[in-house]
């Protein structure tokens, strides 16, 4: 008996790191996903999306979203905004990015399946220089894939849509 309980204690161990290591591996891809957002660089993005990742967010305005089109809009057209003085450290200025994730929680749904929901703060400059810093709460389904590693599947986005409607701060979001 007191080996069966040994065995079991040594099982149940092996099983929270596995679990462990899997959790931390869904928040790394998570911010792999995230830092291609910050770049600008949908390759990057594309790799880690399903083609067909379905999305709400402020952008969609309530509609259920499918596809990466709608993403790819905003990672080509995200720069606009007003004319600005185009000298270099300005331009550098501007397209300083910083995200950082916050209180990541993950679920696991066996082994080929995770949830993670977490807050995201969004560092930037806007178009005047100033920098500014915005807040969303997300949540992103992502599934093993053969061949591929962890994809994202689904993504639930809130934050204030009143300032999504600013196409350069916009291309930061998805």
């Amino acid at each position: 008996m007191e080996g069966h309980r040994f065995f079991t204690t040594k099982k149940a161990a092996s099983e929270q790191s596995s679990s462990r290591s899997q959790k931390q591996e869904i928040v790394r891809v998570t911010q792999q996903l995230l830092d291609a957002i910050s770049c600008k660089d949908f390759d990057a993005y594309a790799r880690l999306c399903d083609p067909s990742m379905t999305c709400f967010e402020p952008e969609t305005l309530g509609n259920l979203i499918e596809g990466m089109d709608f993403h790819k809009f905003y990672f080509d057209h995200g720069g606009g905004g007003a004319a600005v003085a185009n000298t270099a450290a300005h331009l550098r200025k501007q397209h300083q990015i910083h995200t950082t994730l916050l209180n990541p929680n993950v679920h696991l749904m066996g082994e080929e399946g995770a949830c993670i929901a977490y807050v995201r703060l969004t560092q930037y400059c806007d178009r005047f220089g100033d920098a500014r810093t915005r807040q969303a709460q997300e949540t992103r389904v992502w599934q093993k894939r053969n061949g591929r590693g962890w994809v994202c599947v689904h993504v639930h986005r809130s934050g204030d849509p009143s300032s999504s409607s600013n196409p350069a701060v916009a291309a930061f979001d998805h």
